[in-house]
């Protein structure tokens, strides 16, 4: 395939701005899918991504699209595309994506403008030196804005109109236009070498795991040329494979002869031991002695943001939860886990996530397609602790942190937030923020006379951001508010751990941080919740909240009520004061002898989980 005459491109925009829906027409235009084969979010091959209406994973596929003769540049083309997410949690899968292509659409909705993810992925095209093709979407819905949002868009790139394009994936009008300005204003890729199979060079930009051929890499051929059978080489793991089978999306694999320079395709590597494959890796062919073409630059490993502890409900189930999450971490590159145990829960799994979403969509797919029970335990994320003797600990795990009397400093995430609202909501969302601790730091109005805007840049803990501060954000905005944020790094915290004593006994599931501010408060809704929730025991038990070495709240859950003298009517009351006290005795002795533990089932920690419920 002549290098000339491949486009490779994405599509990046804020969530719900219309991605999937572009793609389905393009791929419908161009022919790769069939009219009566197509189905909405025909790219989004998981059920909970069409159940949810949002991309979860980017997904390459292969188009071909001929410029009619006599205009410029006639011929047939090849359009690789790759959708990407458009939550702020998936960012990192944009990235990716961004490093195997020459050109970005930036998708913006005209009922919506410009929104707080909307910069954040222009800014990681932008560093990435992609041509930008600014779109605007759903220019046939009756609430669409088009020139106005157009104007804003020019405003934010600081370019013309009339190289703002207007399409409805809905209908398709405008994408026949946007497929021909892809062809003329996309750059072909570039390739250093002459294209020989011993000079071939490939970045791997996502992978697939499965149980029949191992794992198979996405690629984006950089250099030469590879065919199926040929030796090749994992340049960061140092691994060598043979390549079973080559092929491209379409969006389905479709196997081919061979893949070249400037082209985007699968390489299946028959590779089933984990720890080889890497996202970023560089894949080469194996020659005598080392390769003299250097590895690619690759990517950032991702940090976790936030840590939770997944149990299985069944202690049996501890086995396939530990395949299911090794299956999980092979296609998905952010996700991390490690074993642990609780006294309480049993042994389960410690898993970092990129964001709150994220986690969700795991714990959910683990539900779904391994039809495994689970209990997640509360959201935390990750401290650094100083403690007297000079010793610095990274604590991720509440139940770990050190005793009040132990720490010097605590030092926790922040992250820079950037909130995009409509002016009329601006009172009401700089209170929310100095609720949870925020910083504002920056606000910029811009946008139509008509509809002006405001961007607010905001400091704020990640502690707090995890406190339903996006609903809230909606909520106070009546869904107009957008956010996007990126990590700023490590600050003194003021915060305390809550440990909750059951029976003067601490529960570690229910330990959690919290601001010491705020201690008090949260102790009272913790406290108040178990009362409500567990079942009354043999004697009277207390529950406790207790932070920075106090008590900070009570409650006593009275003793259940057996009665043991139900059998008589009438008597000598002596009969009765008899039975009492056995009873009495009764409850004594077992507590003596601690047979009277306290019986916390199941659905209580599932409870606790949900503070917010």
């Amino acid at each position: 395939m002549d290098i000339s005459r491949i486009r490779n491109f994405s599509i990046i925009a804020h969530i719900d701005h219309g991605k999937s829906t572009l793609a389905d027409r393009l791929l419908e235009i161009t022919g790769t899918i069939e009219k009566r084969k197509m189905q909405e979010q025909v790219l989004d091959s998981m059920e909970l991504e069409r159940e949810r209406g949002i991309t979860i994973k980017m997904q390459p596929v292969r188009m071909k699209y001929t410029v009619p003769a006599g205009e410029d540049g006639a011929g047939e083309y090849i359009m690789n595309l790759i959708d990407t997410p458009g939550h702020i949690d998936f960012s990192y899968e944009v990235s990716r994506a961004l490093k195997a292509v020459e050109g970005s659409i930036l998708l913006v909705d005209a009922t919506q403008g410009v929104q707080a993810q909307t910069l954040t992925t222009l800014g990681m095209a932008r560093e990435q030196g992609l041509v930008i093709i600014p779109v605007v979407s759903k220019i046939d819905s009756p609430l669409a804005r088009v020139d106005e949002v157009k104007m804003e868009i020019a405003q934010l790139l600081g370019i013309d109109l009339d190289l703002i394009l207007g399409v409805s994936g809905k209908t398709g009008e405008g994408v026949p236009e946007l497929l021909r300005e892809l062809v003329r204003r996309v750059p072909s890729p570039k390739t250093e070498v002459s294209g020989d199979t011993k000079d071939f060079r490939s970045l791997v930009f996502d992978f697939q795991y499965s149980n029949h051929r191992g794992v198979t890499v996405y690629a984006r051929i950089m250099d030469g040329q590879v065919k199926k059978g040929d030796s090749l080489e994992f340049r960061v793991a140092e691994e060598t494979f043979i390549a079973n089978e080559v092929g491209i999306f379409s969006p389905a694999e479709m196997p081919r002869d061979s893949l070249s320079a400037g082209e985007i395709g699968y390489i299946v590597t028959g590779v089933k031991e984990p720890g080889i494959a890497s996202v970023g890796d560089t894949i080469t062919a194996k020659v005598a002695g080392k390769s003299t073409l250097a590895p690619l630059a690759g990517y950032m490993k991702p940090s976790p943001v936030v840590w939770a502890s997944i149990y299985p409900e069944s202690q049996d189930d501890l086995m396939l939860l530990r395949q299911a999450l090794g299956r999980l971490s092979l296609s998905d590159s952010a996700f991390t886990y490690e074993e642990e145990s609780s006294g309480t829960l049993g042994r389960g799994f410690r898993c970092g996530f990129l964001g709150m979403l994220h986690l969700e969509i795991i714990t959910e797919r683990l539900r779904r397609e391994f039809s495994l029970n689970l209990v997640v335990t509360t959201p935390s994320i990750t401290y650094a602790v100083t403690k007297k003797n000079g010793k610095k600990e990274i604590i991720y795990s509440p139940p770990l942190f050190p005793d009040e009397g132990d720490i010097t400093e605590i030092e926790e995430p922040w992250v820079k937030l950037k909130i995009i609202t409509p002016n009329t909501y601006i009172g009401a969302l700089t209170q929310l923020v100095f609720e949870h601790e925020g910083e504002d730091s920056h606000m910029e109005t811009w946008g139509p006379a008509s509809v002006e805007r405001t961007a607010i840049t905001v400091d704020m803990p990640l502690r707090q951001l995890m406190r339903n501060f996006f609903d809230s954000v909606k909520s106070v905005t009546q869904g107009y508010g957008s956010i996007s944020y990126e990590p700023l790094g490590m600050r003194v915290a003021d915060v305390a751990r809550l440990d909750i004593l059951i029976g003067e006994e601490v529960v570690p599931a229910f330990t959690r941080i919290v601001a010491r501010a705020k201690a008090y408060e949260e102790a009272e809704q913790a406290v108040e919740k178990l009362e409500r929730i567990l079942p009354k025991q043999l004697f009277v038990t207390k529950i406790q909240g207790k932070a920075g070495g106090r008590i900070l709240s009570s409650r006593t859950l009275a003793a259940l009520k057996k009665t043991v003298t139900a059998h008589l009517s009438g008597g000598d009351i002596s009969r009765k004061k008899k039975l009492w006290n056995i009873q009495k005795e009764g409850k004594k002795r077992m507590l003596e002898r601690g047979q009277g533990d306290i019986n916390i089932p199941q659905e209580v920690f599932v409870k606790m989980m949900r503070m917010g419920e």
